[in-house]
């Protein structure tokens, strides 16, 4: 299998491959920002992209124009920008993840069975913390687990409060709080705390190889030229749902 890859100079574009190396699959093109990606696409059987937000609509152009399957990593999407470009991304097959890791994967299921357990009598809150390098947040992780969240609970994003400071007053039961921590080398900490009067379940994983994404990349390119056009995730490339 051949990949252009795109945000090569980047941590995760070289994990990738690196990655790539050890799972029989080929680095066509390693590209950055400066690059036209439309003269490598020929030579590629799949795109991975962990580059920048910026970047990720023309890609997806080309990826549509040349019907290539894509894999999409890049995080720090405005809501409403997101939503144009999985539209975009639904006439390929495509792998869209805020993270490619099999037990933050796990970690997705496990947050959706609780939160339909646990109720709106648990107040729930999600933290994360990267490396101070990172340069959006929350990441694309904590988002998706408070995409999670906000479903189960059916609730809109204006539930979300993104830290507090000041007189804030009661926390209110339809809340969900958002941390987001900066500092040092860390890969990926995140939790997902759920707590009420008298007991508190927290659920957390925490990553120390970037090379745990950068092998779920992989094999999600590896998945999803087999697939039909439409956006699918991790939870699909895995078997979770």
């Amino acid at each position: 299998m051949k990949i252009l890859l795109n945000g090569s100079k980047g941590r995760m574009g070289q994990a990738v491959a690196a990655a790539a190396a050890d799972m029989q699959a080929t680095i066509s093109a390693a590209i950055d920002a400066g690059d036209d990606a439309a003269t490598h696409l020929g030579a590629c059987d799949v795109i991975i992209d962990f580059s920048s937000h910026h970047a990720t609509g023309k890609l997806l152009e080309l990826a549509v124009t040349r019907r290539k399957p894509i894999v999409i990593g890049t995080t720090g999407h405005a809501a409403d920008e997101k939503a144009r470009l999985l539209a975009l991304a639904a006439q390929v097959p495509c792998v869209w993840a805020g993270n490619f890791s099999v037990g933050v994967n796990l970690l997705f299921a496990l947050t959706r069975r609780a939160t339909a357990v646990l109720g709106a009598d648990y107040d729930t809150e999600v933290i994360e913390m990267h490396h101070r390098f990172k340069k959006d947040a929350p990441s694309g992780t904590a988002a998706r687990l408070l995409e999670i969240i906000l479903e189960e609970r059916k609730l809109t994003a204006n539930a979300l409060k993104h830290g507090r400071s000041g007189i804030t007053g009661e926390r209110q039961p339809s809340e969900v709080g958002v941390h987001a921590l900066r500092g040092g080398d860390v890969v990926g900490d995140h939790t997902v705390l759920f707590a009420a009067l008298g007991e508190r379940l927290e659920l957390t994983h925490k990553a120390s190889d970037r090379g745990i994404f950068a092998r779920g990349a992989v094999r999600a390119a590896k998945w999803v030229v087999s697939q039909k056009p439409g956006v699918y995730d991790m939870q699909d490339v895995l078997g979770l749902k």
